[in-house]
């Protein structure tokens, strides 16, 4: 599961910023200049895509971002459960499957595959594991950071 999402950014006379995904797109949003415009498409992207996930579709694989491309990408809790959607449907497990394999009840599944809900990590974890898969952790530097904390 690619937890980057390519973006085209669209300007308009008045000044506004439309942030576009070619992968989604059902994933449109704006903003008053582009940093609202992108700050507001990780909302936009996570309630596309969780629509997928309602519908039981399979998710649309994000093309690789050309250089100097924006990209979104996703927070790792909405990652999580994206990989856990996508191995369901590549492995044809059922919500009443999973639940089984973990020992847990319809409710909670669908809460492991709700995009707004704050499953735990453990719960994801196991839900992957069920899957046959592990996550793993990837620190990357996004910006210079602006004031050292204090001691």
């Amino acid at each position: 599961m690619k937890a980057i999402c390519p973006v085209t950014l669209k300007r308009y006379q008045d000044g506004q910023v439309g942030v576009f995904f070619a992968d989604v797109p059902e994933a449109i949003t704006a903003g008053k200049n582009e940093a609202e415009a992108l700050d507001r498409a990780e909302d936009a992207v996570t309630v596309a895509l969780s629509g997928y996930l309602d519908d039981g579709r399979a998710l649309p694989m994000p093309s690789k971002a050309k250089r100097g491309q924006p990209v979104v990408v996703l927070p790792p809790r909405v990652a999580l459960k994206l990989a856990i959607h996508e191995a369901m449907c590549e492995l044809g497990v059922t919500q009443a499957r999973l639940g089984e394999l973990l020992g847990i009840d319809g409710r909670q599944v669908r809460r492991i595959l709700n995009l707004d809900h704050e499953s735990k990590l453990s719960q994801l974890e196991a839900a992957l594991a069920a899957l046959g898969l592990r996550a793993s952790v990837n620190v990357a530097k996004v910006s210079p950071v602006g004031t050292r904390m204090a001691a």
